[in-house]
């Protein structure tokens, strides 16, 4: 996952992504990792620029704002938080963080307690957090995934925050789908993705 050029891409600026309408009702910030930011593609290319179209599509005029970056874990999403909210002040942020952490075999109470932080900041700025279900790959053992899996929806209960399914499941059992390392979706995955989250997140936005 490469990290320094994102990481210098993100530091100039987010990549914001209008519909195709003037008025925007509210406003949605994603800040996840290589899942959400196209990884290897034309940035143009990726679910979260193609949301706003997706979800016009079932109703809601929504202003999307990518802040994902290839190769962040759940503690460089939440040193990058404050700032990109007070920037954006968006109305709704939806986490896609942890597979990274995981990856690395972080402790899963480091990546909850990360997680968690993330939540409440967002809360406090009155804004609507939304958390994704992540799973890492069945090798890294069984009792590593299951404590890595429980993360999410313990998180939701206890924050009383949506929990939306891992996109990936479904991706995953396409092979043409995805990319050769096996990870990550390739450029054919990225409209039923963002299809696919434009039908989860219309539950959720007003």
């Amino acid at each position: 996952m490469i990290k320094i050029a994102s990481l210098l891409f993100s530091l100039l600026f987010s990549y914001t992504v209008h519909s195709n309408t003037i008025d925007h009702s509210s406003t949605l910030l994603i800040i996840g990792d290589s899942l959400s930011a196209g990884y290897q593609m034309p940035v143009e290319k990726s679910w979260p620029v193609l949301l706003p179209e997706q979800l016009q599509q079932q109703g809601k005029k929504i202003n999307v704002i990518n802040a994902s970056i290839s190769g962040d874990t759940s503690g460089n999403g939440l040193a990058r938080l404050p700032a990109l909210v007070t920037q954006h002040q968006p109305d709704y942020v939806l986490i896609e963080l942890g597979a990274n952490d995981g990856l690395r075999g972080f402790s899963a109470n480091i990546i909850s307690d990360n997680l968690s932080s993330m939540i409440n900041n967002i809360k406090a700025q009155n804004a609507q957090p939304i958390l994704m279900q992540i799973h890492v790959p069945t090798n890294y053992g069984k009792r590593y995934g299951q404590a890595f899996s429980g993360i999410y929806p313990t998180l939701s209960e206890k924050q009383n925050i949506p929990l939306l399914p891992f996109f990936l499941e479904h991706v995953i059992t396409q092979p043409e789908w995805m990319m050769s390392d096996g990870l990550h979706p390739n450029v054919k995955a990225q409209p039923w993705i963002a299809e696919f989250m434009a039908i989860e997140l219309s539950k959720l936005i007003e």
